[in-house]
């Protein structure tokens, strides 16, 4: 059960400057900014943000050649595909080239043999 005591006032006085030397304590207990354990724990957290940096750059000039090369990709991909239209555009054509040849020659020879049939 709890305690039916309530602080009194100079006891919660008292314990809150207890606490408030305790805080002054501890940050007294602090090293300086100059001392060397602190230096090299700051050397240690720039070194990291250093690798840290060095990394994300790596990663966005690896993402910047991935886009690239899928670029150059996208692009042989488009222009082979525009040589492929263009061949066969090309053999359509020689291909109705061929068959209106075809037709003359076979309209050249009913002609002919019309020609033959009334002389």
């Amino acid at each position: 059960m709890k305690s039916s005591k309530t602080p009194s006032l100079s006891d919660r006085l008292a314990a809150s400057a207890k606490a408030k030397k305790a805080a002054l304590e501890r940050f007294r207990a602090q090293p300086a900014a100059d001392d060397p354990a602190i230096l090299e724990k700051r050397a240690a957290r720039q070194a990291a943000a250093a690798a840290r940096q060095l990394r994300a750059d790596e990663r966005r000039a690896q993402a910047l050649r991935d886009e690239e090369s899928a670029r150059a990709a996208a692009s042989a991909a488009r222009e082979s595909e525009i040589r492929e239209r263009e061949a066969r555009q090309q053999r359509e054509s020689e291909e109705q080239v061929a068959l209106e040849a075809e037709r003359k020659i076979a309209r050249d020879m009913r002609y002919a043999a019309r020609k033959a049939r009334k002389a």
